[in-house]
């Protein structure tokens, strides 16, 4: 009765349109003047959460990203996919899923995919024929691939609550990645198939694919630069995140040429905000954790679970099922925050792997971003298209059935998530 009346006051604070770290705060607090009549465990336990250097890959990975958004990257990403798979039936929109799929590995999020890619890619697709709400939907199921291929901001935070290994949780995010972009690709084809407004541009030839794939052969260097450093052990995320942004830098400069000091500037600005946003959602959520460690919830939930005699996968469907209603009406981050302290120790009891949860997690978190009332990604697409948003909606349901699809095609198969971890030497 204790852990509902606290995750209902919880929840209640969410729903009121508080900033997440205050409710984590507030919560948290409640619970310790509660349980040991003080707060002052509040500043060491901030102070010892914080005090990590696995948390520099998160302010160091979303400079990266501003640095290849800045420089003017998109764009021909987009070129380079449109000139290749353009002149296929239905190959713009298989364009626009490798778009997404490509800046998904640079940015690291899933709304600046929607928003840099939808901008350019959802003309061209109505130029081809492209119903509007088909388009719409395809930008905003493919813009959430930024949640789960690596580097990913939520999968980030996962790592850093569940003291998982960032590294393991990158690599185990790439074949999952790139099987729900796949998905989305066969349904795109498929569909244009049986449209027949939809049409195809002229094959360009060979050399202009040569010369679209030179001209963004830099932005698609990032990924293996990032990624291949941790595969082969030459450098942590840390590090690789430090190389990142570096690579991202001389990228701009040298490359693009159009990151002056004032556009820097704003990278760092924007930088610094969105990492403090994102510390301080962290220490709210450490004081809630150490909280209800305290009050041993996690324990009591956990010992509550096995005598129920649940199956790993009987868990793993309902949690799944929880926190997809969740998403509904809360926030990746929240639900990251809330979900993780209070299941970590059910699933070390039940032998659950944490790095395949966490796949499963961003899948989950995916869907958050495209179902209603509160996904994110229907209302971005709304905004830079002024479309209504029941037409969003509508094109995006597809691709709900087409995600759920592939979280429990990994539910079943969880080596889709482990083998390339397991491939690089990590263990888990």
């Amino acid at each position: 009765m204790t852990g509902i009346i606290i995750i209902a006051i919880l929840l209640v604070l969410l729903l009121s349109g508080i900033p997440i770290f205050v409710a984590l705060m507030l919560t948290g607090s409640a619970i310790l003047l509660w349980a040991e009549g003080s707060v002052e465990s509040m500043a060491d336990t901030v102070f010892s959460h914080l005090n990590s250097p696995v948390l520099l890959t998160i302010p160091l990975f979303i400079l990266m990203a501003q640095l290849m958004i800045r420089s003017g990257a998109v764009d021909d990403l987009f070129e380079m996919a449109n000139t290749l798979v353009g002149h296929v039936k239905g190959g713009i929109g298989v364009a626009t899923i490798l778009s997404c799929t490509i800046f998904a590995a640079i940015s690291g999020s899933s709304v600046a995919t929607a928003v840099s890619i939808g901008q350019t890619a959802i003309p061209q697709m109505k130029k081809f024929g492209f119903p509007e709400r088909s388009a719409l939907g395809l930008v905003a199921a493919g813009g959430t691939l930024g949640i789960l291929i690596p580097p990913s901001g939520p999968m980030i935070l996962y790592a850093v609550v569940a003291n998982a290994s960032i590294g393991a949780l990158f690599l185990a995010g790439i074949i999952p990645g790139l099987l729900l972009a796949l998905i989305f690709a066969v349904y795109c084809l498929m569909s244009a198939r049986r449209d027949e407004r939809i049409e195809s541009a002229p094959f360009p030839g060979w050399g202009a694919v040569l010369r679209a794939m030179n001209k963004s052969i830099w932005a698609l260097m990032m990924p293996p630069v990032v990624m291949g450093g941790i595969y082969f052990g030459i450098f942590t995320a840390t590090e690789a995140a430090a190389v990142g942004c570096f690579y991202a830098l001389l990228v701009g400069l040298l490359v693009y040429r159009n990151l002056g000091l004032r556009v820097i500037a704003d990278c760092l600005k924007d930088t610094v905000l969105t990492s403090l946003m994102v510390f301080a959602i962290i220490a709210g959520a450490a004081v809630f954790g150490n909280a209800i460690t305290i009050i041993r919830l996690p324990n009591a939930i956990s010992e509550w679970i096995v005598a129920l005699n649940l199956t790993p996968l009987m868990f793993m469907l309902i949690v799944m099922a929880m926190i997809f209603v969740m998403g509904m009406f809360l926030e990746s981050i929240a639900i990251i925050l809330i979900t993780t302290p209070i299941l970590l120790p059910s699933m070390h009891a039940l032998g659950i792997d944490p790095i395949w949860y966490g796949v499963l997690l961003m899948i989950n978190l995916e869907l958050a971003m495209i179902t209603p009332p509160v996904g994110m990604n229907l209302f971005v697409i709304k905004g830079i298209t002024q479309s209504p948003l029941s037409v969003v909606i509508r094109g995006a349901a597809p691709f709900v059935l087409l995600m759920i699809g592939g979280m429990l095609a990994i539910m079943a198969v969880p080596g889709l998530a482990t083998w390339l971890p397991q491939m690089a030497g990590f263990r888990f």
